[in-house]
């Protein structure tokens, strides 16, 4: 009986010895596999990244999980010369490479360019019309009308001197001169100038809000405010160098270059606050809930709260971030110091 049990003992342990070993021959070898899997997944995840990406670096302040995802990036496409003015067409984004004397049309999606069309000298600033591109050249002292699906010319139009920003009021284009120290009116179907009228010293930037126009005025230290006529409806002081301005539905905005910081003003011109920013504030855009500040001289793009203005984020982009949009779902900003825009 006794030699019975040990030989069932004995066959029990045998059989148990060979199922632990069997395990771990299976365990040492699904390690063994997937090693060669996990480095292959770290060679080739920057594969799948957008197509004509020139870098990307993580975002810490977006989300991925186990995987490479394009949201979790900051990516650079590349461009021409010293790109600045940025705009998006409702498909498309566009680029004014000022030392390149051309604008770029870029897909969103993967940065492939769609085309590379030539305008006047240093392209400095960029708007959408709901049906064309309009560039302004600045130091060509006109301002160029391309149709967006195509990139075709369809007219170049003189204006002030030194035309430094651009924008669109539904029916017409509007002009800041910064050279000249006045706006010019185009009507948008035709180019006709219908209007010039004075504004402060070196206007550089120009916003609609829906009924008036306000233009920043980098030598004054101010912003004025102004009816679709011409007529200056108030004029109300902001920081050092204003050159950005963006409207956010309610509020106007206003990157103070000189100050390194943004004011924030209501519509009837009372200052809401002001809040810090990067170094330069150069540009500025309104993302359905943020403002982002293209910081020039720090290489960043700051992200405020547009209810408090509070900081919500700065994320490092190229060398001398230009100019700064929104395309419905991402940030882009051109890098002035360089040959990319950062998509973010």
């Amino acid at each position: 009986m006794r030699k019975q049990v040990w030989t069932i003992l004995g066959s029990s342990l045998e059989r148990s010895i060979f199922a632990v070993a069997l395990c771990s021959a299976l365990l040492a070898t699904i390690y063994w596999l997937a090693q060669p899997q996990r480095r292959v997944g770290a060679q080739t995840a920057p594969a799948r990244s957008p197509l004509g990406v020139t870098s990307s670096t993580q975002n810490a302040h977006q989300i991925a999980i186990l995987h490479w995802y394009n949201a979790n990036l900051t990516t650079q496409f590349t461009t021409g010369t010293a790109p600045y003015g940025v705009a998006f067409d409702g498909e498309n984004m566009w680029i004014t490479n000022m030392n390149s004397n051309n604008v770029i049309k870029l897909r969103p999606s993967d940065g492939v360019v769609l085309g590379t069309f030539a305008v006047g000298t240093n392209p400095i600033a960029v708007a959408f019309d709901g049906a064309n591109i309009w560039v302004a050249n600045i130091n060509s002292h006109n301002v160029t009308k391309l149709k967006a699906s195509t990139g075709a010319v369809l007219g170049t139009f003189n204006v002030g001197t030194l035309p430094d920003a651009l924008a669109f009021d539904g029916t017409n284009i509007w002009v800041a001169n910064n050279g000249s120290g006045n706006v010019t009116k185009l009507k948008a179907s035709t180019g006709a100038v219908l209007g010039t009228f004075t504004a402060g010293t070196f206007p550089s930037g120009i916003v609609f809000d829906g009924t008036n126009l306000w233009v920043e005025n980098n030598g004054s230290a101010n912003v004025m405010k102004m009816s679709p006529s011409g007529a200056i409806l108030g004029t109300f002081p902001v920081g050092t160098s204003p050159t950005g301005i963006a409207f956010d539905g309610a509020n106007i905005w206003v990157g103070n270059y000189g100050s390194n910081n943004v004011s924030k003003l209501s519509l009837a011109g009372a200052t809401l606050g002001t809040f810090p920013a990067g170094g330069g504030p150069n540009a500025v855009a309104y993302d359905g809930a943020n403002i982002w500040v293209a910081d020039f001289n720090g290489g960043t793009v700051t992200k405020l709260s547009a209810s408090t203005g509070a900081t919500l984020g700065t994320f490092t982009v190229g060398k001398e971030p230009a100019g700064v949009a929104f395309d419905g779902a991402d940030i882009w900003v051109t890098n002035f110091g360089g040959t990319t825009v950062s998509k973010l």
